[in-house]
């Protein structure tokens, strides 16, 4: 599994609503990548913490959700190049 696909893929994987071969995939991709790790990790923390919050969304303008999702693209890139 490529990082890219791993970023498409973390909503589906915490929702519980993935494939069992892509499940796999994902886990023994961040098992070895140590920045899609992170991203994992603090994607997962972050939605714990706003399930347990009883408060409004706060929406997130889309010129920075372009931004965040750009570097987590360069990121994941990056440590692609690095592992090739």
């Amino acid at each position: 599994m490529s990082c890219r696909k791993l970023l498409s893929e973390i909503s589906n994987y915490l929702d519980g609503e993935i494939e069992l071969t892509v499940r796999q995939e994902l886990e023994e991709h961040i098992a070895k990548c140590p920045n899609c790790w992170v991203i994992f990790d603090t994607t997962r923390k972050t939605v714990q913490i706003y399930q347990g919050c009883e408060c409004e969304p706060y929406p997130i303008p889309v010129s920075l959700q372009t931004r965040l999702q750009e570097a987590l693209r360069k990121l994941c890139e990056e440590s692609q190049t690095k592992q090739d």
